[in-house]
């Protein structure tokens, strides 16, 4: 096995995890919906196939946590569609099935493919456009996606950081509530403890 080859079998093997495929069934008139968490300025590429049925119809939306579409078509058979993030965030791909009153409707078969990151960049064109050697493109694929793991290792890493701190913050307000807590109750203790003094003193029961 040359350099060549042992650069691609090793992108293969590391590019696994940026490619996602499902396949579902749809009820009819229903909604299905698929969430990731996306850092920021990460390219996606999705494409999509509906088994067709007759009078039976497919949407889908791309949104983000605020609501924003970032794609969206309807009566959808087979496509593609592309965006990119601006910001850390919640992203969700919905699809929703629509079949008239009169129709009974059937469970429809829908296959998503979705790709992120490296493996979404069109190297063929890249390596064209830059007049690059396949081992030069090879060697930039590598470099892409070694930066890509350096950069989800950072960002596991700030959240790691982010869940510790919160961990501790959450541990400190603990503690204040409870020794709060224990000086209210001691307080009230006393509080009863002299009320009932002066209570039976006022019955004459004790001096």
């Amino acid at each position: 096995m040359n350099l060549k080859q042992s650069l691609l079998s090793l992108i293969l093997m590391l590019s696994v995890s940026f490619v996602t495929s499902i396949r579902w069934f749809m009820h009819p008139n229903t909604q299905k919906c698929l969430r990731e968490e996306l850092r920021q300025n990460v390219l996606v590429k999705g494409d999509y196939e509906i088994v067709p049925i007759e009078n039976q119809f497919m949407d889908y939306i791309v949104k983000d946590s605020k609501g924003d579409t970032l794609a969206t078509k309807q009566d959808i058979t087979k496509g593609k569609f592309t965006f990119s993030t601006e910001n850390y965030d919640m992203f969700e791909i919905c699809f929703t099935s629509r079949v008239p009153g009169y129709q009974r409707g059937l469970m429809q078969e829908v296959l998503l493919n979705i790709k992120t990151g490296i493996e979404a960049k069109n190297y063929e064109g890249l390596g064209e456009v830059a007049k690059l050697k396949p081992l030069e493109l090879d060697l930039k694929m590598l470099e892409d996606l070694s930066s890509s793991i350096v950069q989800d290792f950072s960002d596991m890493k700030h959240r790691a950081e982010e869940m510790r701190n919160t961990n501790e913050s959450t541990s400190r307000r603990v503690h204040w509530f409870s020794m709060f807590s224990i000086l209210c109750l001691f307080g009230l203790s006393v509080w009863q403890i002299l009320y009932l003094r002066r209570y039976f003193k006022a019955k004459k029961l004790i001096e």
